[in-house]
This record gives structure tokens, C-alpha cells and sequence, in this order.
């Protein structure tokens, strides 16, 4: 067995504390398969206000109470907390930053939930989180192998490590993951100020197109950077687009960056353990099915229809997920014998417009805006089909959780999702997933029509549903990965 490692993990959303994206499942169950190889693990996040410590079982640390930090002209009292997120085969301690200016007084993560709209200090909220870590490595004494960083919101924190306490991290090694390159953390020049530095070559190392990028400077003070999917990282080398013109520090560390697939808890997501859903499976394919679709129905307020397939979108509501294809053929899709059902939260246009769909087919169409993670599990575990239709997609986490239950994905392959779908052949009885051809609304219609007929021949649906269910998307081998990448940075330190 090799050295075990001391790693602490720092994210803006870790579950069950807090998700907005799929960087909190990440960042619970990547986590928990690295303590699974043995090593010391912690993670670190903010807490929002729409946590409960009571019910999170989040509590105080007395030597960690009462933190000054200084943002700017602005100094903010910080009490970092401890918890810990467990499945049960492992347990990860979790340190919980709160403030109550910054994060208690605020109930989404990084927009506000009712308009959708960012909040305006975004980046003078994760400039305090980014310094509270510090400020506890330092309290604590803890100054450990790794720090593994993901996306933007942590981006100072490999800048601090090595330009203003190299010496008490000197053994210290940075691992960033970016989830995704769109979010880099843009705000103007003139929010270089809240770092309270003056070294005009650490500021330029933040500075991009004129705008202050954190993204960049967490790339810049990186010892190995990763992304979410090998795809993914060779797609962002090839595409300036993707990358914002940060592809250059790419292929600068070249030798140290890579794509690792993300996967997903097999505990949490697990249809024959998930305590969220209605019926868990035992055996019975269709038994399963109907308790779960029936308890899915009703939450959204339709009627059953034993005889058309359910098809549910769990997603983002945002540009790029495919919605202008589902508004612009709305009248062709719902002409057909189906349901559909969609949780998401996003841009009040978008949903603005697809809520009129659904008054104007409310037997077929309902929509719930928001973020239900209890809900989001019985669309997986009571849907026929499940629309994943991104124009481009780093990583397919959405794809794992519907083959997990059952629910056959109806998938445009772009990106990472192309790495691991495999197109059904009925005659076969091989493949996971209905194809959508061409990202275009004639082929998802197409694509639509095939998946019904597959919902209507029960024998197959039932063998073709089990070979995504039979699928491996545990951690258990690309976890290694990580871990490989941290035993070769430790030993160069």
C-alpha cells in the first residue's frame, strides 16, 4: 500500500451541505473514495444560509471562532466550524466557513434563487472564504501534502500557499480542478483591490482581458491541473473558445495536466439503497418503476399514464443546455403520446417561456423551478426516458444517474458524454442510450420517436434499461488517478 496522504479539499459546494452543480457531488464523493485508498482527507466550504448546522450536524471549534479577515477596507469576523460528510463505507471531516454577511444571510450559492441573478460581491464573498482557509491551516498548525482546489472560487488559495506563506507550506502541493473553463470568475480590475496585495506581478498573474480572472491565477500557482473528463481536456487545448484564451497555461504545464472522468458515489446514488425515492429496486424492474413513477407523477401534478413513457430533464435552466431545442419543437413533441417533466432552476426567460408550454399542455408538461436534490432523485428512479441534450458537456454525471435507475438517457454525445454513451441496438439488446443524431430539432425529435417505441416493447425496455443499471460508475479506479497525481507531486516536494 502506498504513503498515505494529507489532502484537504476545498470547494464551494461540497453535498449534502450545499449544490448547485455537479461540482457538490464531486466534491462528496471524490472525497470519500480518496479516504477509501487511505489517505487523510478533509474538505473545506462556506456555508450558506440555506444550511442547517442542527440538522448537519455542524458544530464549533474554539480555537477557531471569531477569525478578523480582511477584504479590502472591509474586516469580517469568520468562525470555521467542523462536520463531516460520511457514505458508509468512509467519513471525511468537513470545516464549514461561516459568516453571516457573506454567506448566513444568503440563500443560494452563488445566485440569488428567486431572480437568478449573481450576487454582486461574489467575488469579495470567496476572497474571505479563500483567506479563512489560510487562516485555519495556520491556526491549526495543518499544512498538509495536497491542497486540491476546485474552479474558480478557490483560485486564491494556491497564490497565497506559495507567494505570502511559502515557508510554512513549503512541503505543500497544489492540485486544481477546473469543472468547468466557462466559469472563470471575471469580475473588473478594480476588484484586484480586495486581495490587500500590492505586488503588481502577483495581480498581473490575475489579470486577463482587462478584467480580473481568479481562474488564471489559480492556473498560474498550480503544481497540476485537471479537468473533468479526458475529452474535455483535449477538446479546451484545441478550442480558444472554450478556454477564454487561457489554453496557453495549459500547454505551458503541459506534462502536468490531465483529464480525469468524474463518477459518482455508488451509496448515494443507488437505486437499490436510496433512501429518497419512493420504492427502492429488489429485483422487480417494472414493480421499481411503477411505485417510483407513479410518486413522480403526482409530485408534478399530472396524471397517470400507464401507456405513454415519462421522460424527465433534471438540468440548469441556461443557455447551452439544449432548451431552444425543446421551446422551438414543443408543438411537434407534445403532438405525441408522452409526459415530461422538468426540474431545474436558471433564466427567468427561458423559464418564462417554458412555463407557457406548460399552460398550453398542462396534461403533458410541467415544470418545477428550483432545486429539490430528493425530487431530483425520483426523476431518475421514476422516469422512462431522460433527456440529456447539452450543446457541449464536460462531464456526464446526469448520464450515470439516470442508467443508475433505469431511465433510459435520450442524449446528444457532445463533449465528455461521448466517452462513455453507448447507442442502443434494440435487435442486439446491446447499448444504454438512445442518440440524438445532430444537435438540431428535427434529430430530437427522431431521437424522441425511437425512445418511445423502445418504452412500448416492455421486453427490451426492461434489458436494455438493466445494461445501463449494470454499468460500474463508482470512483474505484479514477480515484487512483488522483491519487497518483498526488503521490508524484509529494515526492517532488
Amino acid at each position: 500500500m502506498a504513503k498515505a496522504l494529507n489532502v484537504l479539499f476545498l470547494s464551494s459546494e461540497v453535498y449534502p451541505f450545499s449544490k448547485e452543480s455537479a461540482l457538490g457531488d464531486v466534491s462528496f464523493s471524490l472525497p470519500l473514495a480518496l479516504r477509501d485508498l487511505g489517505n487523510d482527507i478533509r474538505v473545506m466550504v462556506p456555508k450558506y444560509g440555506n444550511i442547517s448546522e442542527r440538522k448537519n450536524k455542524i458544530h464549533e471549534i474554539n480555537r477557531l471562532k471569531n477569525l478578523p479577515l480582511k477584504v479590502g477596507d472591509v474586516e469580517e469576523l469568520a468562525t470555521v466550524k467542523s462536520s463531516a460528510i460520511n457514505n458508509p463505507r468512509s467519513k471525511v471531516q468537513a470545516y464549514i466557513t461561516t459568516n453571516f454577511t457573506y454567506f448566513d444571510s444568503r440563500k443560494g450559492v452563488y445566485h440569488d434563487p428567486k431572480t437568478w441573478e449573481f450576487y454582486k460581491d461574489n467575488a469579495e464573498r470567496f476572497i474571505f472564504f479563500n483567506k479563512s482557509v489560510i487562516e485555519t491551516c495556520m491556526i491549526l498548525s495543518y499544512f498538509p501534502d495536497i491542497i486540491h482546489c476546485n474552479d474558480w472560487q478557490t483560485a486564491l488559495v494556491p497564490m497565497m500557499v506559495k507567494e505570502l506563506f511559502p515557508k510554512q507550506f513549503k512541503k505543500t502541493k497544489i492540485v486544481y480542478t477546473v469543472h468547468n473553463f466557462n466559469r472563470q470568475g471575471n469580475f473588473p480590475l478594480a476588484t484586484l483591490k480586495q486581495l490587500n496585495i500590492d505586488d503588481k506581478k502577483i495581480l498581473e498573474n490575475f489579470t486577463h482581458k482587462r478584467q480580473m480572472n481568479f481562474l488564471k491565477g489559480g492556473l498560474h500557482y498550480a503544481d497540476f491541473i485537471t479537468t473533468v473528463s479526458p475529452t474535455y481536456a483535449k477538446d479546451v487545448l484545441k478550442d480558444k473558445n472554450l478556454s477564454n484564451g487561457l489554453d496557453s497555461i495549459l500547454k505551458d504545464k503541459a506534462g502536468n495536466y490531465k483529464g480525469v472522468l468524474n463518477k459518482i458515489d455508488p451509496y448515494i446514488w443507488n437505486a437499490e439503497k436510496d433512501n429518497l425515492i419512493k420504492a427502492k429496486y429488489d429485483g422487480d424492474f417494472y414493480e421499481f418503476k411503477y411505485h417510483n413513477k407513479v410518486a413522480l407523477i403526482n409530485k408534478f401534478g399530472l396524471e397517470f399514464e400507464p401507456s405513454v413513457p415519462l421522460i424527465a430533464m433534471v438540468s440548469k435552466i441556461e443557455e447551452g443546455k439544449g432548451f431552444e431545442l425543446l421551446i422551438e419543437q414543443a408543438d411537434e413533441i407534445f403532438k405525441r403520446d408522452l409526459q415530461f417533466v422538468l426540474l431545474g432552476q436558471g433564466e427567468t426567460a427561458l423559464k418564462d417561456k417554458l412555463q407557457k408550454i406548460s399552460d398550453k399542455y398542462p396534461e403533458k408538461f410541467k415544470c418545477i423551478f428550483g432545486f429539490d436534490d430528493e425530487l431530483a432523485h425520483l426523476a431518475e428512479a421514476g422516469s422512462d426516458l431522460y433527456l440529456i441534450i447539452p450543446q457541449y458537456e464536460p462531464t456526464p454525471l446526469s448520464y450515470m444517474y439516470s442508467c443508475s435507475y433505469g431511465s433510459i438517457p435520450v442524449v446528444f454525445p457532445s463533449g465528455a458524454l461521448a466517452e462513455v454513451v453507448q447507442e442502443i441496438d434494440v435487435e442486439n439488446e446491446e447499448g444504454t442510450s438512445v442518440i440524438v443524431k445532430e444537435y438540431n430539432g428535427s434529430a430530437l425529435l427522431d431521437a424522441i420517436d425511437r425512445a418511445s417505441e423502445i418504452y412500448k416493447n416492455k421486453d427490451k425496455l426492461e434489458i436494455l434499461a438493466r445494461n445501463g443499471m449494470n454499468e460500474d460508475f463508482s470512483w474505484k479506479e479514477t480515484a487512483k488517478e488522483y491519487f497518483e497525481i498526488y503521490k508524484k507531486l509529494n515526492k517532488e516536494a
